[in-house]
């Protein structure tokens, strides 16, 4: 393990106890969510609060598996089976590939690839 997996293993830790405080202690203040071509869905933590908050409100069954994990540098690259999602636009189910970037022990950089 190293400290950058590490970071993730506990961003995944308070997503799944649904700990928004907790969750975006991770990631850096001006942190960038982008979707697989490329366009910024959140853009700084606010954002990202403002996306999270309800999701972890209304979504009670709110759970997150990573079958696969990937480590090259920086970057994690995480397999991820998410269920009993309850947001608006978006199913309750989703399988994605989700693509980290670290810079100064906080998430830098998501790419959301589904």
């Amino acid at each position: 393990m190293s400290t950058t997996t590490d970071l993730i293993d506990g961003e995944v830790a308070a997503y799944r106890a649904r700990n928004l405080d907790e969750y975006l202690s991770y990631f850096s203040e001006d942190a960038v969510i982008r979707d697989a071509d490329g366009n910024v869905l959140m853009n700084g933590k606010l954002a990202i609060r403002e996306f999270y908050e309800p999701l972890f409100r209304d979504s009670p069954d709110l759970r997150l598996e990573i079958p696969r994990r990937i480590e090259f540098g920086d970057y994690v690259i995480d397999e991820e089976i998410i269920g009993g999602l309850n947001l608006k636009g978006y199913p309750q189910n989703l399988h994605a590939a989700v693509v980290y970037r670290v810079k100064n022990s906080k998430i830098s950089d998501v790419t959301f690839l589904m």
